[in-house]
């Protein structure tokens, strides 16, 4: 049987990688990946573990690269397209807000210009965020107005809107995605849990922003590729989808807790309170009835197991981690 075919824009990004390598996984998927960087030290591509000819990587920036890309979609044919990539830090979003807009939203809209010409496209499924909503302490639903609160919100929610408009106009068959906060194997380690276990290990104390009561709504990376897979093949063209886990979230200072216990570390000795960050909002509780109902999807990992496996990542690969840059790298 022919596989089906999978173009991954922003293979190197954390959600990327493990969408791949569910594909692979699957074994139904020939993919394609492509990023503006070169792939990642082999620790965060879970995907490398297929020992099989399924998967192909460019290098090609959304940036500019567009000719490229045209290429290589008249070339390959894919069935689907699938958009993780996008500059996705909110504290340095403030410091280049022009950049956070060159990708997030003028790159989006060159793409989804692009993609009008290829009409064996199935779906394109656009990777957006809930913080387009600002902060969202209620179960906040699909229809709900945008309300950015940073300029990275700001950026994603212009792409957003720009993405529609190919919808209504041009038919792109686009299904939009927001999930909440995701963690996992392979994340990049300037984020929270990786980045608290590496602290942890290395006997550095974590900078408590506010204190750590802005509540997210941490869930596994699997979990969320898992409903991503299911909207890629049978979402509804120009319809947004949640995915967010079980309950009401849990603050930033509980998480870190939960990672001190694990590693016997006192949380009181691990931390530092320092000022809030600009523009942060205080909760992202997102209701994902919509997908769990049209799908029958739903979350699968607990917390606790979901945070165990990334201390153990984190143990397995400590001496190649160590070496790593800890610290957002911001370039465009």
């Amino acid at each position: 049987m022919e596989k089906k075919k999978v173009l991954v824009i922003g293979s190197n990004s954390f959600s990327g990688i493990d969408f791949i390598d569910l594909l692979l996984e699957k074994g139904e998927y020939q993919v394609i990946g492509i990023s503006r960087s070169k792939e990642k030290p082999d620790f965060f591509l879970t995907y490398k573990r297929h020992q099989c000819n399924n998967y192909s990587f460019h290098q090609i920036d959304l940036n500019n690269d567009l000719d490229q890309l045209a290429n290589l979609i008249a070339d390959q044919r894919p069935d689907y397209v699938v958009n993780f990539a996008a500059l996705v830090e909110v504290g340095p979003s403030w410091d280049n807000p022009e950049d956070w807009f060159t990708t997030n939203a003028v790159a989006v809209t060159k793409l989804a210009k692009l993609l009008t010409q290829f009409t064996f496209i199935k779906k394109y499924v656009h990777i957006s965020t809930p913080e387009v909503y600002g902060s969202c302490e209620d179960k906040i639903t699909e229809d709900a107005p945008l309300n950015p609160s940073t300029p990275y919100a700001a950026s994603k929610a212009a792409g957003d809107l720009s993405l529609f408009t190919f919808f209504k106009n041009y038919n792109l068959p686009m299904c939009m995605v927001r999930s909440t906060n995701v963690y996992g194997r392979g994340q990049s380690l300037f984020k929270i849990v990786p980045r608290v276990a590496l602290y942890l290990k290395m006997g550095k104390k974590i900078p408590l922003h506010g204190g750590g009561k802005a509540v997210k709504s941490y869930i596994h990376i699997r979990d969320i590729s898992e409903g991503q897979l299911s909207i890629m093949l049978d979402g509804k063209p120009g319809e947004i989808y949640h995915l967010s886990p079980n309950g009401a979230g849990i603050a930033i200072c509980d998480l870190i807790e939960i990672i001190c216990n694990k590693m016997k570390v006192k949380f009181d000795d691990a931390v530092d309170i320092v000022g809030e960050r600009l523009g942060q909002d205080k909760a992202y509780v997102i209701d994902s009835s919509k997908a769990r109902e049209a799908f029958d999807w739903q979350p699968r990992v607990p917390l606790e197991q979901g945070v165990s496996d990334v201390i153990d990542w984190v143990n397995e690969n400590y001496n190649e981690m160590s070496e790593q840059p800890l610290e957002y790298n911001h370039k465009l």
